[in-house]
């Protein structure tokens, strides 16, 4: 039953408690931006006004995606490669492909 309330991810990473800090703040912020177009949805703004907004958010999340990748790149890909683990690499070249679409 325990784990129907993991992640759906196959691996998991401990991370310092900054970067844990910062990630949690900047989703924070997102989740925010999204209540906040949420609530103009609901005040029937005008369709420019949210879109600048939705637009606000994604540039958010793309920022969100750059910090993960940079750690992750900085931490676990490095990691494996010095282990032997060349299909980190592999992992890596379809998540970018994937990030790109």
């Amino acid at each position: 039953m325990e784990e129907q309330n993991q992640t759906c991810c196959h691996k998991s990473k401990e991370r310092p408690e900054q970067e844990y800090k910062d990630l949690i703040h900047r989703l924070n912020r997102i989740e925010g931006q999204i209540r906040g177009i949420r609530g103009m949805v609901e005040k029937d703004a005008y369709c420019t006004d949210i879109l600048i907004q939705v637009s606000a958010v994604n540039a958010a999340l793309n920022s969100f995606n750059k910090v993960l990748l940079a750690n992750h790149i900085k931490s676990c890909v490095i990691r494996d490669i010095k282990e032997g683990k060349e299909e980190t690499v592999d992992e890596l070249v379809d998540t970018l492909q994937k990030l790109m679409r």
